[in-house]
């Protein structure tokens, strides 16, 4: 028999699930408050900087930080890694045409691919980032060990 609202077990598991409620939707507003989000990438033994952006992919990306990822030269403008799961695409155009520094998820291969020079539109490519500082770093021919971490206010 399921309580009725007006009993103390209905009031009881309203007022907890407008907690959780509270709680969940707390949470989230704390985590977008986060993006735009400062990053640093350990390549090999020289660092880059980059910003992540503030939409689906991006936020589901840098909970996965930190991460550490080999990337390996790609189309000889891309740097590409695979990640450790799908990321969610929820709102993300059909494709970009990417340019030199952008940080991208390849959603169709589940890569991150961060581009050291520009290159044609592609479908599958999401923009979750630009590289800052220290591209050159990440122009280099692969393999690369690369550490990526929040940057600390």
């Amino acid at each position: 028999m399921q309580a009725n609202h007006s009993t103390p077990e209905g009031k009881t598991r309203r007022l907890r699930s407008a907690v959780l409620w509270v709680c969940a939707l707390s949470a989230m507003s704390a985590f977008a408050q986060e993006l735009p989000m400062k990053i640093r990438l350990h390549v090999n033994s020289d660092m880059a900087t980059a910003t992540l952006v503030d939409n689906a992919t991006a936020r589901d990306f840098a909970a996965l930080l930190p991460l550490s990822l080999t990337l390996v030269e790609f189309a000889k403008v891309e740097r590409i890694g695979d990640l450790p799961r799908k990321l969610s695409t929820a709102g993300a155009p059909v494709g970009m045409d990417p340019v030199a520094g952008d940080i991208t998820y390849y959603a169709p291969w589940n890569n991150l691919a961060i581009f050291a020079g520009d290159n044609v539109y592609a479908n599958g490519l999401v923009r979750i980032g630009k590289v800052d500082t220290g591209l050159v770093a990440l122009q280099r021919p692969g393999p690369l060990k690369v550490r990526i971490e929040r940057i600390q206010d």
